[in-house]
């Protein structure tokens, strides 16, 4: 069955997260991913966070399957003329230097565009044109930038980052998706262009409900939905919000049976208006079916934190799984706390592709994350992350180039 992708080539100057997020999935869509590296060294994520002396580390093994891994030193005048002709043989290259590191290597826009007109290049940077443009910027700064740190954790502890890699895969997905468009358009305007994605970007668009309370702040003083309300002031800026739902149902996480000892025995519970006598008659509390002061959304926004303590008492006599089969029976939407030990035994994520067992040649078996999207006429096979440079003959030979050749670009250390 043919790939979505199937007959466009990436050149991948990428490398830690957020760069070869974007890259992997359009390798898992069918696009042949050449990823470049600096022989003896390649990606440093390579070697990051070994768990296995000498063998690639998960960090780089789950974030570059599906690619072909080539060196080059692309200073050496040789190597300069081996990316050029891979510029040529190429639809789309994706970069995720520091600022104006392409240029200073001599591939402005204006040199690919000589190269290769139909060339698509894309790009990670920290943020947009502005003043903070050239500064460099990781998963933390660019959380902290988007306007998601200051909108996590509880209103009376400190700013709080979230475990979700919002800034690197998050930007990398949004990437990917300009790259599919840009790639799209180029069938009309037989035209390559520059894609951007910036980080402080991708994470504010995720979080674009903060952006709607600021507004909504501004206006009223004030936002129901939020904990702070009724008994503390709201200041000037959108405070954090602890487990609030951002959606105007409320919602917070309780305790479940094991608590004490299991640090995930939790359950994530809303209380939303048309399963609220649902909720009631579950708890025991059928009296608030009528009861004026829990009987509409409006009124139970006054009583949210004795309603939680109250479904809590119950969630606490339950496994979290135990009161999402009873829950899930009358609509009520809640959800288990997974740890990543759960969700790594998961059957059902495994029989999905979410969750992929992959063969290593150096590491053996490991799991990874297999492609978030399901397409029904282009289905993902997963295929382990390249050996540093494993594939460099394979791709200069089908660039043309005869084998005496790629023997004395070996011998002179070019590859």
């Amino acid at each position: 069955m043919s790939k979505a992708l199937d007959g466009v080539r990436i050149l991948d100057f990428t490398h830690v997260q957020s760069g070869p997020t974007c890259t992997q999935l359009l390798a898992w869509f069918g696009a042949d991913v050449i990823k470049v590296e600096r022989a003896g060294e390649g990606d440093a994520t390579r070697g990051q966070l070994r768990d296995i002396p000498g063998v690639d580390s998960l960090y780089f093994t789950m974030l570059n399957h599906n690619k072909r891994s080539i060196t080059l030193d692309t200073k050496n005048p040789k190597g300069k003329e081996v990316l050029e002709t891979l510029i040529k043989d190429c639809d789309v290259l994706v970069e995720n230097f520091a600022p104006g590191a392409l240029d200073r290597m001599g591939f402005t826009w204006e040199r690919i565009q000589e190269l290769n007109p139909k060339m698509i290049v894309a790009s990670v940077k920290g943020f947009g044109p502005g003043k903070y443009e050239d500064c460099k910027v990781y998963e933390n700064v660019a959380q902290c930038a988007g306007g998601a740190a200051s909108t996590t954790g509880f209103d009376d502890g400190p700013p709080m980052v979230t475990g979700a890699q919002i800034g690197d895969s998050g930007t990398g997905l949004h990437l990917a998706l300009g790259i599919v468009s840009a790639l799209f358009q180029r069938h009309t305007s037989g035209r390559g262009q520059k894609v951007l994605a910036p980080m402080q970007d991708a994470v504010l668009n995720l979080c674009r409900v903060k952006l709607r309370d600021q507004q909504r702040l501004e206006r009223t003083g004030t936002m129901h939905e939020y904990p702070q309300y009724p008994d503390s002031k709201f200041g000037e800026a959108v405070p954090r919000a602890g487990n609030a739902s951002g959606g105007g149902q409320p919602g917070s996480i309780l305790k479940c049976k094991g608590w004490e000892t299991d640090p995930n025995a939790y359950i994530y519970f809303i209380t939303q208006g048309a399963v609220w006598p649902a909720v009631c008659k579950v708890i025991g509390e059928e009296g608030w079916i009528t009861d004026e002061a829990y009987a509409t959304p409006a009124a139970r926004l006054l009583h949210l934190k004795p309603i939680f303590a109250r479904i809590e008492q119950w969630t606490m006599s339950k496994t979290k799984f135990e009161a999402m089969d009873i829950l899930n029976q009358h609509d009520i939407p809640c959800g288990p706390i997974l740890s990543m030990k759960e969700i790594a035994e998961d059957e059902s994520l495994r029989q999905s592709g979410t969750i992929v067992e992959i063969d290593h040649p150096a590491r053996g078996k490991y799991l990874t994350v297999g492609n978030p999207i399901k397409m029904s006429d282009s289905p993902t096979e997963v295929t382990r992350s390249p050996l540093l440079g494993e594939h460099t003959e394979e791709v200069l030979a089908q660039l043309g180039y005869g084998k005496d050749y790629i023997a004395a670009l070996r011998e002179e250390k070019v590859i």
